[in-house]
């Protein structure tokens, strides 16, 4: 039988109940060890992550009446205030075993016990100590992106004010908001800044590209699964929207949902509860939703491509994105902010824009819109020498802008080549992914990979 994969210290001043414990625990999972000195418990934690500790809630060189297992309860969760532990305690010992639950403890189980109480004790534990480590890994990823990301716009055009005064109404409160946009225009940083600005902001963001999933793991990953609800479902795992409890979910993308997936999603969102796959115990949401898509979703209503009424669940407020051609009188500040952030980064301190070359990229259409621009800018930072970035620093300056019957003389690379024309395609269908795909004869996610290796 394989093991369930799990690092599990045992802390008991027993010999006896150590070495039952380990040969029992041993064959269930991959990790256990066991310490009969609870004043190792800190050199332990310093130096390694354990899953589940499992300790004793009296030691026989310690307070009586459970006190030295509080002692070193509290000095476990000091050291990590998200560690899961179990106690262990004798029958006369459960009232305070349950008081130390409220002191932080997960859970207990009673000596002598029962092996098939202790490994469903730990069981349950586990996946806790699973889900405590994704969410802490996620908040970690998310507070790192968040340092990237400018919650504020850069930007003074007349657009972009009234963008901002739209967040700053809608942020702090509970209203789903519809985000809609070209690729590129900054959908996931509207998001970002909703949920910064809101009551929420100490929880969770969780952003999910709709676009990158497939119709089988579609409820899998927005509804989570129970084991052994299909072939590859080897333990209980969370779906989206329980990890974003209490936070914000962000959907992109999600003018590309089948009629069949919009159904699904409808249902979670009037109801406000979510069901494993494999399990008909139901989950209550509390989260905070906020949706993205390039697509005429309006249109596609009519055309009955999407649901209208799941449209009218998602779209409390609608945020519409303006393109960077829009906005062209925010390219000298955008452009001079990514110089700044790229020179920092490459370490070319004192870099400047030639006025003409501003001039260029002012004229220049950006189908890719800001993160077509920011790239081209890191590039000229990169290909730059002296202190000045001038205009054939730039890729649109040579290659770009050129007619396709001018391509073979301006053209080097096959990467060069295929950029080119899927800026061509873009620009045809609008930004349209969907549409560009099919045009190219490449799937969506095929299309979204060259999007994101060129940064279109």
């Amino acid at each position: 039988m394989a093991k369930t994969d799990g690092k599990i210290l045992v802390v008991d001043d027993d010999a006896d109940v150590l070495i039952t414990a380990q040969m029992f625990l041993k064959q269930q999972f991959t990790v256990v060890q066991t310490e009969r000195d609870p004043r190792q418990i800190p050199r332990y934690l310093n130096n390694e992550q354990f899953d589940i500790i499992l300790l004793d809630m009296n030691f026989a060189k310690g307070e009586s009446d459970g006190q030295a297992g509080l002692y070193w309860l509290n000095k476990i969760l000091e050291i990590n205030p998200a560690q899961v532990v179990i106690l262990i305690t004798a029958y006369g010992e459960v009232d305070l075993a349950v008081n130390a639950i409220k002191s932080g403890a997960t859970d207990f189980v009673v000596k002598p016990w029962k092996n098939e109480r202790l490994l469903a004790t730990i069981s349950s534990a586990l996946q806790l100590s699973k889900s405590k480590n994704e969410l802490e890994k996620l908040q970690s990823a998310q507070q790192k992106s968040q340092e990237k990301l400018q919650v504020e716009f850069v930007g003074n055009s007349k657009a972009m004010q009234e963008v901002n005064a739209l967040i700053n109404k809608v942020a702090d409160t509970e209203a789903n908001v519809l985000i809609l946009g070209e690729n590129g225009t900054g959908k996931e940083l509207v998001a970002r800044a909703l949920h910064a600005k809101s009551s929420r902001a100490a929880k969770t963001f969780l952003s999910v590209d709709l676009g990158s999933l497939s119709e089988t793991l579609f409820e899998s990953e927005l509804f989570g699964h129970v084991k052994g609800a299909f072939t590859d479902a080897r333990t209980d795992r969370a779906g989206s929207f329980e990890i974003a409890q209490g936070g914000s979910i962000f959907l992109d993308e999600i003018g590309n949902l089948s009629l069949a997936l919009q159904a699904k999603l409808l249902t979670v969102l009037q109801n406000r509860v979510v069901k494993r796959v494999g399990s008909h115990k139901p989950i209550s949401l509390d989260v905070r939703l906020i949706c993205a898509t390039n697509m005429p979703l309006h249109q596609m209503v009519e055309e009955d491509s999407f649901r209208q009424d799941l449209l009218y669940r998602i779209n409390t407020v609608e945020i519409r994105l303006p393109s960077l051609k829009e906005r062209s009188d925010d390219i000298p500040l955008l452009a001079d902010y990514f110089l700044k952030m790229y020179a920092n980064k490459y370490k070319k301190q004192g870099l400047r824009l030639e006025q003409s070359t501003l001039a260029k990229l002012q004229k220049h259409h950006w189908p890719g819109n800001v993160r077509e621009l920011q790239h081209a800018v890191e590039r000229a930072v990169i290909l730059s020498e002296g202190k000045v970035v001038k205009s054939n620093d730039f890729f649109f300056g040579q290659k770009a802008a050129k007619k396709v019957d001018e391509l073979g003389a301006e053209v080097r690379t096959l990467d060069e080549m295929e950029q080119f024309f899927i800026r061509e395609a873009l620009e045809r269908n609008h930004g349209n992914v969907t549409k560009t795909a099919k045009e190219l004869g490449l799937t969506r996610t095929a299309l979204y990979r060259r999007l994101n290796k060129y940064g279109l």
